[in-house]
């Protein structure tokens, strides 16, 4: 029997899964970035390493052996610069990192208006950030990969350098309609090597002989290119017509819709990847999980939500946020967060939190469909949040369409799927 392995890389650790050829699940296996002790005594790319041979090893020895294809996602926008051998020549930077808000005015003077990489936290953004140390701290950039997280992972288990997939690329500039680099980005300079972009699923390689011996893994078992974290949870939840959406309730809102029409306005925070011949168009709130954690702990998140009726709209109007600052629906990196009042029973509070965050998931599909996008019909649900029956039936009397749980909701599987297509 065949076995297909998909890997996801997250903020905090990462997740195995294998499947076979009808797409059941016959291994999983999870590994927490701090199960390798203190973070600041460890370089980060170190970690991910250590971390994805860890995975590997954690499943069963009879199905790795039979694993014919593998496929890694990363977080978006989470960058690495290589050496010619594939070694980090720096720290990666992370997704979130703001530090290419230095870089916007040369970013606006290249790029079209309002186009997704004028973004502090985009990883052309870091790629120019990277290029302007060349000259200040004598960073050799020169015959330097510039990697996304996902790409790098991949090459330690094929070893071919500077490959990547049109999700991971989106944030650098690739062009997933013309499948090729802008004109524009010619003007770049040209000191790191920008990666080969190839379809999401496509097989690169096989495995090195070293890591087959090292990970106990066939010879011929190929890595295939990833995906985005976003992406391999959408691929998981079972969507697949145009209209049909999922919302991710994680410590971010993160709503893609599937669509017939390529949706991109930076005004709002919103860009579309390619789905075969569709568009997978959305954004991402700062609001989410992270902020319902800051005032009540998980026991009390399903306690209390048990004594709110959904059915009642809540007259609190909230735009909770950990610090100011949103990228969808609202655009506005001073966003102030708006928590106030906050009534005295907890009930009422919570009930507030939870219509308020509806409220900003309702209003993102709502703007994706006034930008052109298909009309939502139905709305699947994955991260922490889909298991919580109440916010629910809160988000769906917002929505007006049917709320579903995602068929599977690790991202993992999604990955696993993109694995999967080398037996078609």
């Amino acid at each position: 029997m065949n076995f297909y392995l998909g890997i996801d890389f997250g903020t905090s650790g990462a997740r195995a899964l294998v499947i076979d050829a009808e797409a059941t699940i016959h291994a999983e296996a999870q590994y927490s970035f701090g199960t390798l002790g203190n973070s600041q005594t460890i370089l980060l790319h170190v970690s991910w390493k250590k971390t994805l041979f860890a995975l590997i090893e954690q499943i069963p020895q009879d199905i790795r052996q039979q694993i014919q294809a593998i496929a890694i996602n990363g977080t978006s926008a989470t960058v690495l610069l290589c050496d010619q051998s594939g070694q980090p020549v720096d720290q990666p930077i992370l997704y979130n990192d703001g530090r290419g808000v230095a870089q916007i005015e040369k970013l606006k003077a290249i790029a079209p208006p309002n186009h997704l990489v004028i973004s502090a936290t985009s990883s052309l953004a870091k790629f120019l950030w990277w290029c302007e140390q060349e000259a200040k701290h004598h960073l050799s950039t020169k015959n330097c990969y510039f990697l996304h997280q996902a790409d790098w992972l991949a090459f330690l288990l094929h070893g071919k350098l500077g490959i990547s997939d049109y999700h991971n690329a989106l944030k650098l500039g690739y062009d997933p309609e013309q499948l090729r680099y802008p004109t524009w980005m010619e003007q770049l300079p040209d000191w790191p090597v920008l990666p080969q972009v190839l379809a999401p699923g496509t097989p690169v390689a096989e495995i090195t002989s070293e890591i087959a011996c090292d990970l106990g893994l066939r010879q011929d078992c190929l890595v295939v290119t990833g995906t985005t974290d976003s992406i391999a949870a959408f691929l998981a939840s079972g969507a697949q017509l145009p209209g049909e959406a999922v919302t991710s309730l994680g410590s971010t809102i993160v709503l893609k819709l599937l669509s017939d029409k390529r949706v991109n306005d930076s005004r709002y925070g919103i860009y579309s990847h390619r789905l075969g011949d569709l568009w997978l168009t959305g954004g991402a709130s700062n609001s989410g999980g992270a902020v319902l954690r800051q005032f009540f702990r998980d026991t009390e998140l399903e306690n209390i939500s048990r004594q709110i009726d959904p059915r009642q709209e809540s007259s609190l109007d909230y735009y909770p946020l950990l610090k100011p600052g949103d990228r969808f629906p609202i655009n506005d990196p001073f966003l102030p967060p708006k928590l106030e009042p906050k009534p005295t029973s907890s009930v009422e509070f919570l009930h507030g939190l939870l219509e308020s965050m509806a409220r900003i998931e309702a209003r993102g599909y709502h703007l994706l469909q006034q930008l052109g996008a298909t009309q939502l019909s139905r709305v699947y649900t994955a991260g922490g949040g889909a298991k919580n029956a109440t916010w629910t039936k809160i988000r769906g009397r917002h929505l007006q369409v049917p709320v579903l749980p995602s068929k599977h909701t690790a991202a993992a599987y999604g990955t696993a799927l993109l694995a999967l297509q080398v037996a078609d």
